[in-house]
């Protein structure tokens, strides 16, 4: 039986002239919503939107859903010259990186952590794979959390922070790693003891809601999937299929351990944690702690294990094959950040890097570094 795969992947809502971001979320998404309903949402704030994709079977049709869905936001951000911008944090500033969405968890947000959301504008891809069952889903998240750093490296695409360079890959990971119980989730032995920390964490604050966590990596509360949120959101729709090729493996593999009675390796929290940061700080090709042999390894070897790991998933979905050709641009290219430093270095202009990703979020080109 096929495993389906979902994806999310929000953006910067951008303007083609001054290329800032622009509050113009609410009116770009009543738009879209005319062609292609609700797979178009709103976000966090009012100069974002999201897409996602329906169920789908395998990678290649989960492609061209994503195709498909970010030309109707294309298409809906045209009448205010606009364009969707695929970054994990604005490269250059704009009135609607500060105008909240419209949402009452958006709100309650704010009453509760205060200024600590002031620059909280940021850009994911979630990836959904299917698994029904919450006890074995809790459980398999114990065996993604040590490869949760490699996908960040991997996926890496957020170095400018409104007009200024970050000297990090993923500037949204460190955005993100400040606040609590919004990074790699906790190793558990149970669903049971999973929901008493969150409901524990909720009573203490740190946690807006027990039934919907913001870890990156979490059973959704509201379909039955294993929901990977750790990934800045790629420029190219070609990666974050590839990515998610990756995590259906993964996951897939982790369920297969669990029902085999194996509740995941209870790898370090702090290490876990200084492998995130040095993912976020060097992207790919960098280096990082590996949680599982805690050792300071290339992502380009941690990235070869992954794939010998899952590549019987692989075989089995038909995806060795696009997995490979992503791993090869990343050889050829490297991640999202070293793209964008690529296009400032061209001409120093800022402008320059909003333009190539608007390009190659719409799928009209780009250049990619040599």
């Amino acid at each position: 039986m096929t495993t389906t795969i979902g994806v999310e992947e929000e953006f910067f809502l951008v303007r083609t002239d001054s290329r800032t971001v622009e509050p113009a979320g609410s009116r770009v998404v009543a738009r879209a919503r005319e062609t292609v309903g609700d797979l178009v949402s709103g976000e966090f704030h009012e100069g974002q939107l999201e897409v996602r994709t329906p169920p789908c079977d395998d990678t290649a049709d989960l492609l061209r859903q994503l195709t498909a869905v970010r030309a109707a936001a294309r298409a809906a951000c045209g009448a205010d010259g606009l364009g969707p911008c695929a970054t994990g944090t604005p490269v250059l500033a704009g009135e609607g990186a500060r105008v909240l969405g419209d949402h009452p968890r958006y709100r309650a947000g704010v009453r509760q952590f205060g200024s600590m959301l002031d620059d909280f504008t940021i850009c994911s891809a979630h990836v959904h794979v299917h698994v029904p069952e919450r006890e074995v889903a809790v459980l398999a998240a114990n065996h993604l959390r040590p490869w949760l750093p490699l996908l960040v490296a991997m996926s890496a695409n957020s170095p400018f922070f409104e007009g200024r360079d970050t000297g990090y890959a993923s500037w949204r990971t460190v955005i993100r790693g400040r606040f609590p119980a919004l990074s790699a989730p906790p190793y558990v032995d149970s669903l049971a003891q999973y929901e008493r920390l969150t409901t524990a964490l909720q009573e203490s604050e740190a946690m807006l809601d027990a039934s919907l966590p913001f870890w990156d990596v979490r059973p959704n509360p509201r379909v039955p999937t294993l929901e990977v949120r750790v990934m800045d959101v790629p420029a190219d729709p070609a990666d974050t299929a590839a990515l998610t090729a990756l995590v259906r493996a993964l996951v897939v593999r982790s369920v297969e351990r669990v029902r085999d009675g194996d509740a995941g390796p209870p790898v370090c929290g702090e290490l876990l944690r200084a492998a995130y940061w040095r993912a976020a700080r060097d992207g790919w090709p960098g280096s990082g702690p590996d949680a599982l042999t805690e050792r300071v390894v290339p992502f380009t070897a941690q990235a070869r294990r992954l794939a010998d790991h899952v590549r019987p998933q692989l075989e089995e979905f038909g995806d060795v094959r696009s997995v490979a050709a992503f791993l090869r641009r990343l050889d050829l290219h490297g991640c999202g950040a070293q793209r964008q430093r690529a296009s400032w270095a061209r001409r120093s202009r800022l402008s320059d890097v909003v333009d190539d990703l608007l390009a190659v979020t719409a799928g009209t080109g780009g250049v990619r570094p040599a």
